[in-house]
């Protein structure tokens, strides 16, 4: 056994982004767009930051300057791609606006095309759509020199059908709105048409999938008496009309949502977002969780998790914080120089922390690390399979680190070889009378 430097943390930091929810933390991210292409997955969000020193007071919502792209690597890894536009590249665009709300990306034939509101510079509309082409899911992307003629709006939502036929979904207010496109997805094809009987209030975020013939239209839903909602309608056509069939996630503190769902790996999701990291409703995070359909085709309602999906593997961050169970700790956000996240604290003689579903693959995991933070003279912890009695594939003992918020990583070689999916189990140990044995970060395999 022996400890790493902490340059680790900053080598993991520029490669690895935390896959448990929130899915990333080093940026903030909202309104995330999924997509699979070519049996990969990509979202494409928004993102949030903070206005320009002397300019708070013009963004008493929200401050959000353009797109980044991010796909799914190895089992439980997002890469980010760094910037897919900015709005000071919107060529038909207002410049310094901030302005830039939830986009979308779909792919028909060999191409793949990249969409978002701006506010135009001409004045024309609150929000006006374009549209960017590309040969790749990541860009660069040629960006039209005009928004799309007869759409006004926000949230461009996508959707192309078996047969080849593509309709963008739009809106923001009472009304959502539907339009086939042209071939080239440049231009609509008819005049925007209201989607029908959905229920009154404001609604937005139009998402568009279709499973086993049915099509399932979603959308954002204020209730003047809870806020925003997920909710959904189903039909036998991508125009409708369609029956609502109710809410499938509930307001998660009084802040908006905004969401899309995909199926991956034969799971469908449900991407999201909240705001755990910042603690602002205005400074969002993208989150996922997994959607239980019925046998009639209904959803059950989805409720947020910390765990979130993704089973992590040999290379992969197992944010161990975002806990399936925990017994006598407690988890709070991490201190000192420790990138956003969590930890998993007050930690005692025989408490636990269970992750589920780590994939060990075929063995080849000789390793583990841990990165931890102790002000106490020593500790164990031990990491066992499936159960706080099962058997141990690891040890870490630990020692003073010089304090609650000092950081340090810590290696050990793993006891035996392991294959295939199994829960983990952290167990803390110390010597008897220790009310704080140590602060927990994240766990990782390596070969």
């Amino acid at each position: 056994m022996k400890r790493v430097s902490s340059v680790i943390l900053l080598i993991l930091v520029t490669q690895i982004l935390l896959a448990q929810n929130p899915l990333v933390t080093h940026i903030f991210t909202a309104d995330p767009t999924a997509r699979v292409f070519d049996g990969k997955l990509y979202v494409y969000p928004s993102s949030d930051t903070y206005p320009p020193a002397g300019r708070e007071a013009e963004f008493p919502r929200f401050c959000m300057p353009g797109y980044h792209a991010f796909s799914l690597e190895n089992g439980s890894t997002w890469k980010d791609h760094g910037w897919i536009l900015k709005e000071n590249d919107v060529p038909w665009g207002e410049k310094d606006t901030y302005a830039m709300w939830a986009p979308d990306c779909i792919k028909k034939g060999d191409k793949y095309y990249y969409y978002y509101p701006a506010q135009p510079a001409d004045g024309s509309a609150f929000r006006r759509i374009g549209v960017g082409v590309s040969d790749n899911p990541l860009g660069p992307f040629e960006w039209e020199k005009v928004y799309i003629k007869g759409v006004t709006g926000i949230d461009p939502g996508l959707f192309v059908d078996d047969d080849g036929k593509a309709y963008l979904f739009f809106g923001g207010g009472k009304e959502l709105f539907v339009a086939p496109l042209k071939d080239n997805m440049k231009e609509i094809a008819a005049e925007p048409k209201k989607v029908e009987h959905l229920p009154a209030g404001y609604k937005e975020g139009s998402f568009m999938f279709k499973r086993d013939s049915l099509y399932y239209f979603t959308f954002a839903h204020v209730f003047a008496d809870e806020g925003y909602t997920i909710a959904y309608a189903t039909g036998d056509n991508p125009m409708g009309p369609f029956t609502y069939r109710g809410k499938m996630m509930d307001n998660i503190e009084n802040g908006t949502n905004h969401h899309s769902i995909v199926e991956y790996q034969d799971k469908w999701i449900l991407f999201y977002h909240s705001w755990d990291i910042s603690g602002y409703s205005k400074l969002r995070s993208m989150r996922a969780d997994y959607i239980n359909f019925k046998s009639d085709g209904t959803m059950s309602k989805v409720i947020p998790t910390m765990r979130g999906i993704g089973v992590p593997t040999v290379g992969d961050t197992i944010q161990i914080d975002r806990y399936n169970e925990i017994s006598g700790a407690q988890t709070a956000f991490v201190s000192g120089d420790e990138p956003n996240g969590w930890m998993v604290c007050e930690t005692r003689m025989m408490s636990s922390v269970r992750f589920n579903k780590v994939d060990f693959g075929e063995g080849k995991a000789k390793k583990m690390k841990a990165r931890f933070a102790c002000g106490q003279r020593k500790g164990t912890f031990e990491v066992r399979l499936n159960h706080a009695k099962g058997e141990m594939v690891a040890e870490f003992p630990v020692s003073y680190t010089g304090g609650w918020s000092k950081w340090e990583t810590i290696e050990t070689e793993l006891l035996k070889d392991v294959e295939g999916i199994h829960d983990l189990v952290v167990v803390f140990k110390a010597d008897w009378g220790s009310t704080k044995i140590i602060n927990l970060n994240w766990l990782l395999l390596e070969e």
